[in-house]
Order: structure tokens, then sequence, then C-alpha cells
């Protein structure tokens, strides 16, 4: 209790919450931890270019057959607590092609156009867990960047936000200067690929969902 709050309830009156001053200790800490910016996710719109109700725990990113080296993406996502498996978490996945180019989107949107066509939406099951088939990304022609897949996650009754990048441990643009730039929105982004017995690459991404400062809200 404050000083403040002490003299209310010396001098006789109702010491409630609110004539007392007292703060949730709880959640100005929750409000704290918040990043700054969160929601300020420009393409983020893209989520909800497709059916959420419909989806389930696999998806490919881009139709079947799509020229490039096969990757399988999967994980699962927990709560900011990194421990409580989240359910109905809706992951829009988006990635250039093995020429390291946004190619051949349609019309259908400014998304649908500018991501390209390797595109895909899943919702984690009950424990958590999600996987996209998809192919490994190039880099961007001529830049410096590393080869990477975007992911946007759309919790339930929250606003979408990005998270960091799929990159891949020991390959081009993942340097220590790169590092060092993370900031491990959802957690870390950089994944160890390895390789099954047919051939398939897989990598594992964890995610770890980001605090918010207030209740849920319509997530449009």
């Amino acid at each position: 209790m404050t000083l403040i709050s002490r003299r209310v309830c010396l001098s006789g009156l109702a010491c409630t919450v609110a004539a007392c001053g007292n703060v949730d200790a709880g959640q100005a800490k929750r409000e704290a931890a918040v990043r700054p910016n969160l929601y300020q996710c420009e393409g983020c719109e893209g989520v909800f270019e497709t059916d959420i109700n419909s989806l389930s725990s696999s998806a490919r990113i881009g139709p079947a057959g799509e020229p490039g080296e096969p990757l399988l993406l999967a994980g699962t996502v927990y709560q900011s607590d990194g421990k409580t498996p989240a359910s109905g978490v809706v992951i829009y996945a988006y990635q250039t092609n093995a020429q390291g180019l946004y190619a051949n989107g349609t019309n259908a949107s400014e998304w649908s156009r500018r991501h390209g066509k390797l595109r895909g939406w899943l919702k984690t099951s009950s424990d958590g867990r999600y996987s996209f088939e998809t192919i490994k990304p190039a880099p961007y022609p001529n830049e410096n960047l590393p080869a990477h897949v975007h992911f946007t996650v759309l919790e339930p009754g929250r606003r979408a936000y990005w998270i960091d990048d799929i990159v891949f441990d020991g390959e081009f643009g993942v340097t220590p200067e790169y590092r060092r730039a993370m900031v491990n929105q959802g957690g870390n982004g950089i994944v160890k690929l390895t390789r099954t017995a047919s051939g398939m690459l897989v990598a594992q991404r964890d995610i770890v969902l980001e605090r918010h400062a207030g209740p849920s809200e319509n997530s449009k």
C-alpha cells in the first residue's frame, strides 16, 4: 500500500482498490513486457485470405510439384509462458521460390500478388503442433540476406503479428551480425536442417507467442 493509500485509510474513508490507488503489479509487469509496435505488420492482412474455419494443422506452402528441394517445416506453438501448447493459432507462411523470387502471384489481392505463389495457411492442433510441406527457398538475388520463410501468427481473439523469419543455420547470410540483430519475436527463428531417409529436408521451428497488454479482442 502506498503512502497516499495509507492516508486515505487512516482518514476513515473506505479503502477500495480504486480509492487507494493500488495497482495490479502482475498486470503492470505484463504490459511492460509487451513489445512496442507488435502489431505494426505490413502484409499481415494476408492471414485472412483463406477460410480460417476450415484449416487443419498441416498444409502446403504453394502447390505440389513446385521446383526445388522438398522441405518439411514443423514445430509446436506455445503460449507466452513457453510451456503451455497453444491450440487454434493460425499461421500464414510465404516465401521465395528456388530462384529467390516472390513469383507468379495473382491479382486476387495485393498480398496474393506481392507474396507470390508460395503461400500457405494452417491452424495448430489441440497440442499446439503444426507442419508445412514446401520447398527450400533461395536468398534474394544480389542481396546479402539469408534464405527465409515469413511467418505471421493470428491467435484467437488477437490481432495478427509477425514472428522472426525462419532461416537456416550455417547457410548463406546467417552471420554473427545477423544473429546479433535478431529480436527473437516468437522465439528463435534460426533452424537446423536435417534430412530424412527419403532425402527430404526437415526443420523444427517452435514458436513462443508474444505477450499482450489487454484482454482478447476481435481478431480483425
